[in-house]
């Protein structure tokens, strides 16, 4: 089997260390070219350099240049290697410098990247010709019909353990089989707790998920499931399902980690202990899996398995996400967009949890969504700068900024 090159942005993250854990494992199968990250890390991201002797690093912060190239040396000096004896990587600085590495000739790019700042790495990913291994799922989400244009039939492959679990299933079965997508989802923390109960819950209540440990801003939108409802409009994007045939349910123990029902009654489920690895690595390798990437589930233990409705009134962010994907056009966008300022601001104490969906509501009810002959990336970023800015003066952050 050919060793496959591979680019990994957000690298620092916990895709992205992920990923790197399980290359580690499989060197003969992997090659890593480049990585990025943010620039809050840059010890790590030299680390990771060095240690898979990639030939370019990208930071976005552009200020940190001088400090990773500090850290490459450190890192080399802690490894033992004497002058000559390592490669410093390439550096390249900025916002767009995600974006070039995602352009360079390789098998796959790894989108690890959080956030709404992911679009241009996926677009530049998609144009170059190279598979993208898609974690940024508000990419997709607020790029819709933009992405999905650009993208060649099977160029993308889902990481997010759900949608990958879906693409497993769908080697069950023919799409004009296909009845229904079933999405499964932990509830968070806080999961047969009324709305009324979660006022005064704390950042770290919030970031105390139950099944796995995850980057803040991800663990909170699963606390709100504003991360089911993303994950939503990404499988309809994906497979072309409509919205009204994706649904959601509760699965506590997440050992399911999503269903696809066919029309003659058979429902083709995944199953996995849960962990990232097996989704990670079978986009990495796609359609090939990685051996020995995960234990499995361990069916000679006693265990129970619950499923149960999506609670409309304790999780409203779900249908608020399903209402905004129907909508189509820039009204993902400001869903998403609204969403991370005020995760941002309950992280800073400026909003309250309930006020995060609360917000988002409202933000989405006030956008009125044009009517576009084509979505072009320039109305979805101008949606994304306006849904931003209303959230800030209704969170109080752009107050604050000011002050600052």
């Amino acid at each position: 089997m050919n060793s496959r090159s591979v680019v990994i942005l957000g690298s620092t993250g916990s895709i992205g260390t992920t990923a790197l854990e399980l290359i580690s494992r499989n060197r003969e199968r992997f090659r890593v070219l480049a990585l990025s990250g943010g620039g809050h890390n840059v010890g790590l991201l030299a680390q990771q350099a060095l240690e898979f002797d990639v030939e370019v690093v990208a930071v976005a912060k552009a200020t940190v240049a001088q400090d990773l190239q500090l850290a490459f040396y450190a890192e080399a000096q802690r490894k033992g290697y004497a002058q000559g004896e390592f490669r410093i990587p390439k550096i390249i600085t900025g916002p767009d410098a995600s974006s070039e590495l995602a352009a360079m000739p390789c098998d796959v790019v790894l989108n690890g990247i959080n956030g709404s700042v992911g679009l241009h790495a996926t677009l530049a990913a998609l144009d170059a010709g190279n598979t993208l291994a898609l974690a940024n799922k508000e990419s997709l989400v607020i790029g819709g019909p933009i992405v999905t244009r650009r993208a060649k039939p099977g160029q993308i492959v889902a990481v997010d353990s759900e949608h990958s679990a879906i693409a497993q299933c769908l080697r069950g079965g023919t799409p004009n089989e296909v009845r229904k997508l079933i999405l499964t989802a932990s509830g968070g923390p806080f999961l047969g707790r009324p709305r009324s109960e979660l006022a005064d819950v704390t950042v770290e209540q919030a970031l105390n998920h139950p099944n796995f440990a995850m980057g803040p801003v991800v663990t909170i939108n699963s606390a709100t499931l504003v991360n089911k409802g993303l994950e939503l409009i990404e499988a309809h994007l994906l497979f072309g399902i409509p919205m009204d045939r994706i649904d959601v349910v509760i699965h506590r123990q997440q050992a399911i980690h999503s269903m696809v029902e066919f029309f003659d009654g058979a429902t083709i489920a995944q199953v996995g202990v849960p962990t990232m690895t097996v989704p990670i690595g079978l986009a990495l390798g796609w359609p090939d899996r990685i051996a020995d990437a995960s234990p499995p589930w361990n069916f000679a233990e006693a265990s129970i398995w619950t499923f149960q409705p999506v609670d409309d009134a304790e999780f409203p962010s779900v249908g608020l996400a399903r209402e905004a994907g129907t909508r189509g056009g820039t009204a993902p966008a400001v869903f998403n967009a609204a969403n991370e300022v005020c995760v941002e601001a309950f992280r800073a104490g400026r909003l309250p949890f309930t006020g995060i969906v609360d917000t988002v509501a409202r933000v989405v009810t006030e956008h009125d969504v044009p009517s576009y002959v084509e979505l072009s990336v320039d109305d979805v970023l101008a949606a994304d700068a306006w849904a931003r800015k209303r959230a800030r003066e209704i969170t109080g952050g752009v107050q604050e900024n000011q002050k600052a």
